[in-house]
């Protein structure tokens, strides 16, 4: 504080008055003020400086050598009040050391505030101190002065008041540091005290809406309630006034366009303890009355009300008023986005009529058409230009399209190639020109994989090895240059995979997808292929009883090669894909198979597969839906020769020769966000198998369904298609004859419902948590087909994506339905997930 303004005349000699030699000498200058002097400065000298610039405090001062001053004047209180607004002074005195004629001699004496060497918070997480640091910009070397006291104080109970802690409690201590003269050390110790809590909201006035709909729309502020066991009762005025809004907006969605908080009072019924009263004013339900449109002429005022969707007597509903016109994937001016008018907006003006009538004139700025100047792609350091253009819906001097850039976005989502959080086009209009650029900024992730997993089953544990490549340029194989440390870039997918438990199994299988065959259509290209050997899983596990003791083998080898295309109709998100494969099964004492323990077979198979897939995002799913459809059958070989096969043993050889059949898939998934923000997401799904036959003499003893557990086999079973049924044990679900003898089902069903949300999106881990219900069953034959007849269970799981370890996931099941003969099949279940990925 400033402890005195103006000059503090100082006798530098103890007595009374005296003079010098040079009787033009004053060293006690009396002042007069009433008949203030002139004087010329001849010299200001600063004192008692530790740290500071003197030059700098005497341009502060703003009093120079050479400088006329009066004295007393306002040259000079005003001067020290400037030094003072710096803070860094804790006592300042101005000092006429003498005056000779009209010179005077001046001294600035100072006396610093300590600096601060070290500053720490006590009664707080290092987090919440990092934090509090930022906040408060407080460092090293700064000075503690009073208002920075009091900000700190401020800023400290802000902050904690946004959590909740409303009585928070902060004191300062300082400390002499030893070690560097006029330095204090800073200690901040804060006491948060216990969160303030809402015990009750008292709601008044509200007729027409129930207190729990209204407490419900408000998002923080909730009461101790059963409802809301899972939801935090913590106090914040922040929060709180967020909420008010929300409450307000809750009645116009009910037409109550006039309703209001009459008043409010948080009242303190016990400490750390509120109640909250809300006196509401409901006023009348509106409705929708006449619409009209002003300005429009693209579109007719006729089918822009269709497309709005609101009818003459519907209740008014101002969010949904505001998502018909702007918000909603179909909202009206998305009509004209998505026919070039960027600029076109679009201004509702509500007039009442009557009591409870509410008129809409809606005024349209169509303005003109834009064009698309420039796409502009940023941060692709890895993948090849061409790659993320030839999956983008817009391209220069196209009209602009908000939906095609949507489109466009989701696109390079399902690459897995970039980030899709950090998707985010930048549109850069210039309506000088009429014309936009579109700047896409992706954001690279690994996806280059080294898988590194176990599984158990059969008995053993399952070691697997796998490489996959989904950025790969098979272009620049023989490009020295381009091998850091493999060629990448042109979003080619190759894979190699190894399993093995050592002894008595093994397997390799390698593939390639080539996404845009030939590089102008979206036509893939792809080219696998496979073989195992496997004898018995352990020393002390045989896959037959057939002929115990003698040796048992089961080899496969095949390959396959497939091409895909996009298709325009019914729209451009289905595709039609076909394979032609070939496998050969070599079986030597194999039980494994109902009908067949000896012998080789052959399988040439055609498979076409027609599916539709909307999806937003492969990895954490938000939106869309994927559909698909399929056929696999083999030429009929049964009709083109006179072979009586009810007259062959199922141990002939000649009877599966060569394996015929026809495979019928349907599988669906629906994602549906169910929140907001569209974290919430509902995931539905259903699915179906069924393997049919030319000659029912002549039924596949291969490609049929092992139903039941996590899905994942320990090992890849060449042969049949494991359908995971969470709850039960692998393979628990899949149909036994009548001689005791485990078969694989020809018809299965399954049906799955999720509710998952996410507890990191982020590029470096993708977190999940999820609750599900599920059903399955498989039959032998068709006649045995009960679609509603399906072992049911529920659980929770967790799902963790991450680039260096890649799907990690654990899942508690728990299967309602009794497995007849086979006790403990259902029940508690775990389901692992294992993987690793670099």
């Amino acid at each position: 504080m400033i402890k005195k303004i103006g000059i503090i005349l100082v006798m530098i000699f103890a007595g009374a008055f005296a003079w010098a030699q040079d009787t033009d000498t004053i060293y006690n200058l009396e002042v007069d003020y009433n008949a203030p002097v002139i004087y010329e400065v001849a010299a200001l000298k600063v004192e008692g400086v530790k740290h500071l610039d003197k030059e700098v405090i005497k341009q502060l001062l703003r009093i120079s050598v050479g400088d006329k001053l009066q004295v007393p004047g306002d040259d000079i209180s005003l001067g020290i009040k400037r030094l003072y607004r710096q803070g860094l002074f804790s006592d300042i005195k101005l000092i006429a050391d003498k005056v000779v004629g009209n010179q005077i001699y001046l001294t600035l004496e100072v006396e610093e505030r300590p600096q601060l060497t070290t500053i720490n918070f006590t009664g707080i997480k290092s987090s919440e101190e990092k934090k509090l640091i930022e906040k408060t910009a407080l460092s090293k070397g700064g000075y503690f002065t009073a208002n920075l006291k009091n900000r700190i104080k401020l800023i400290v109970q802000n902050y904690y008041k946004e959590k909740g802690f409303n009585n928070v409690g902060v004191t300062f201590e300082q400390t002499p540091d030893p070690d560097i003269p006029n330095a204090v050390g800073l200690k901040i110790n804060i006491d948060k005290n216990k969160v303030v809590k809402v015990r009750d909201i008292i709601i008044t006035g509200n007729d027409n809406l129930s207190d729990h709909k209204l407490i419900k729309a408000m998002k923080k502020t909730k009461e101790k309630n059963w409802r809301y066991f899972f939801r935090s009762k913590k106090f914040s005025e922040k929060e709180f006034k967020n909420d008010r809004v929300l409450l307000i907006e809750k009645y116009n969605e009910f037409g109550y366009r006039d309703a209001k908080i009459e008043s409010y009072k948080i009242e303190e019924v016990e400490k750390n303890r509120i109640n909250i009263h809300l006196d509401i004013d409901e006023g009348n339900r509106y409705y929708f009355n006449d619409i009209q449109w002003v300005g429009n002429t693209v579109y007719s005022s006729d089918f822009l009300t269709r497309v709005l969707k609101i009818s003459k007597g519907d209740i008014y509903n101002k969010k949904l008023l505001d998502d018909r016109i702007s918000n909603d994937d179909d909202a009206v001016s998305n009509l004209y986005f998505d026919n070039g008018y960027l600029f076109s907006r679009m201004i509702p003006k509500e007039i009442v009529k009557g009591k409870d009538s509410i008129d809409l004139e809606i005024s349209v700025i169509e303005g003109q058409q834009a064009t698309i100047n420039k796409v502009i792609i940023t941060g692709n350091d890895r993948t090849h230009e061409h790659v993320i253009r030839r999956e983008l819906w817009v391209y220069p001097g196209d009209l602009f399209s908000k939906t095609k850039i949507i489109r466009s976005i989701r696109e390079l989502a399902n690459l897995g190639l970039f980030d899709p959080e950090q998707l985010q086009p930048d549109i850069q209009p210039d309506p000088e020109n009429g014309t936009a650029d579109i700047v896409i900024p992706v954001v690279e992730k690994p996806s280059d994989q080294i898988e590194l997993s176990g599984g158990y089953g059969g008995g053993t544990v399952i070691a697997s090895v796998g490489l996959k490549f989904s950025n790969f340029s098979i272009r620049n194989i023989f490009n020295k240059e381009a091998w850091q440390p493999l060629p990448t870039g042109d979003g080619q997918t190759l894979s190699l995979r190894i399993q093995s438990n050592g002894k008595y199994y093994s397997q390799y299988s390698f593939s390639f997808i080539e996404p845009w065959f030939g590089g102008k259509k979206p036509n893939s290209f792809s080219v696998g292929g496979y073989m195992s050997n496997q004898t018995r899983l352990s020393s002390s596990y045989a896959v037959s009883s057939v002929n115990p003791g003698e040796d048992q083998q089961f080899r496969v080898w095949g390959a396959s090669i497939g091409l895909g295309r996009r298709l325009n109709w019914p729209d451009n998100y289905f595709t039609l894909s076909n394979s032609l494969s070939f496998q050969r099964y070599e079986l030597e004492n194999w039980g494994g198979f109902y009908q067949f323990t000896n012998g080789s077979s052959n399988l040439l198979s055609l498979s076409t597969t027609l599916a539709r897939r909307s999806i937003d995002n492969p990895i954490y799913t938000r939106s869309g839906s994927d559909f698909s459809i399929g056929l696999q059958f083999t030429p009929p070989y049964s009709l083109f020769n006179d072979t009586d096969y009810s007259a062959l043993d199922d141990g002939h050889q000649d009877k599966f020769r060569w394996v015929e059949f026809h495979k019928w898939t349907f599988k669906g998934k629906i994602y549906t966000p169910l929140s907001r923000d569209r974290k919430l997401v509902l995931y539905t799904g259903t699915e179906y198998g069924f393997l049919g036959y030319y000659d029912k003499d002549k039924r596949s003893p291969f490609e049929g369904y092992s139903v039941g557990g996590d899905g994942m086999s320990g090992y890849t079973a060449y042969g049949s298609d494991v359908i995971g049924v969470r709850g039960y044990e692998n393979n628990s679900l899949t149909p036994i004859g009548e001689d005791g003898r485990r078969t694989t089902g020809n018809l299965y069903g399954k049906m799955t419902m999720e509710l998952r949300y996410p507890l990191s999106l982020e590029q470096s881990a993708t977190i999940y948590v999820l609750g599900f219900a599920e059903a399955g069953n498989s039959w032998y034959d068709f006649e045995d087909f009960q679609p509603f007849n399906m072992y049911r269970s529920a659980g929770v799981g967790v799902r963790i994506f991450l680039p260096m370890f890649g799907l990690l996931g654990i899942d508690w099941g728990y299967g309602f339905d009794d497995v007849p003969n086979q006790p403990g099949a259902s029940g508690a279940q775990f389901h692992f997930i294992l993987g690793q990925q670099f």
